[in-house]
């Protein structure tokens, strides 16, 4: 299969409305698009990636308007929380609407719905003229794609288009908030925190633990894993400086010149924004060993600790 790059949302839609599959720029990574209504066009997204069939797709909307077509009703914490975050990195596990194909939602009786806020991801999706439903564009289990390239790395012969955007804002993807309880729980911590959700929503609390039956991605399978391994250390000082070794972190290593490849972040968002693109570097210089610095739990530092735990 040929893959075009694209700068063109019009172009990438087109691909969508056919039936076919997108990849597709967002605020957080790039996502694998398919027309959310089409069930054939859906399993393509799982053999693309080679995803597992129970892991349920997000849906991508350009605006409210389309809920109607995949959510069956909004709740008033729901509406909130609308209301507060989007557009932007916020994914509401709904009710699903009776049209919409087991195939997104892995059999569930909801589906996870967001509405991204960067303009090229909204032309795209206006253009589409149907909810997209899209995993992150990168083969299952490997890190997301915080770039193109890193789509394309994965992904070129396996899908017909790609919509060539810039490096993504976030680099983690969105939080994964299921309203359908009495109490609003975060299923996975991602770009908004937990301390700005309790600011519209005092009662969301967490889940501590994923469970049997996930309704958001990245909660059950093995997710955002580099070729090499990936050691988390609390201090710079735990990390063996190598040729072959990666560090990542806030603190800067005693000698830096020792490693492959090194990254000191100015911020806990400098830190996440880098993290996914940071261990594909790695693993194309080779390194055996990816040292990442631990980070308090709190505001993005929930998610990114979340993401370094799965990734080891």
């Amino acid at each position: 299969m040929k893959t075009t790059i694209t700068s063109s949302p019009e172009e990438a839609a087109a691909y969508i409305r056919r039936g076919e599959l997108a990849v597709f720029p967002t605020e957080t990574v790039y996502g694998l698009g398919a027309d959310a209504l089409n069930p054939e066009a859906v399993q393509a997204i799982f053999q693309a990636k080679g995803r597992p069939s129970d892991n349920p797709l997000i849906v991508h909307l350009a605006d409210r308007s389309g809920l109607g077509a995949v959510a069956a009703t909004i709740s008033p914490a729901a509406e909130d929380l609308l209301e507060a975050f989007t557009p932007g990195p916020l994914t509401l596990v709904l009710p699903r609407a009776s049209a919409l194909s087991d195939r997104v939602t892995a059999g569930l009786d909801t589906v996870g719905v967001r509405i991204p806020s960067l303009p090229i991801a909204r032309a795209f999706l206006r253009a589409c003229e149907t909810p997209v439903a899209a995993p992150s564009a990168n083969r299952s289990g490997r890190p997301s794609p915080t770039t193109w390239r890193a789509a394309y790395e994965d992904l070129v012969g396996r899908v017909p288009c790609i919509l060539q955007g810039g490096r993504t804002d976030a680099g983690i993807e969105s939080t994964v908030v299921d309203v359908t309880t009495e109490t609003p729980a975060v299923l996975r911590p991602g770009a908004v925190s937990m301390e700005a959700l309790r600011d519209v929503v005092p009662t969301i609390r967490e889940v501590d633990e994923a469970p049997e039956i996930p309704r958001s991605p990245g909660t059950k399978h093995r997710h955002y894993a580099p070729e090499a391994e990936l050691v988390i250390v609390e201090d710079p000082g735990e990390a063996d400086a190598a040729a072959i070794h990666g560090y990542i972190g806030i603190d800067e290593p005693a000698v830096p010149a020792a490693f492959a490849n090194v990254f000191v972040a100015p911020s806990i968002e400098a830190y996440g924004r880098e993290l996914f693109h940071f261990l594909r570097e790695c693993d194309a210089l080779g390194c055996r060993r990816i040292f990442a610095q631990e980070v308090p739990e709190e505001g993005l530092g929930r998610a990114l600790m979340d993401r370094l735990r799965r990734a080891a």
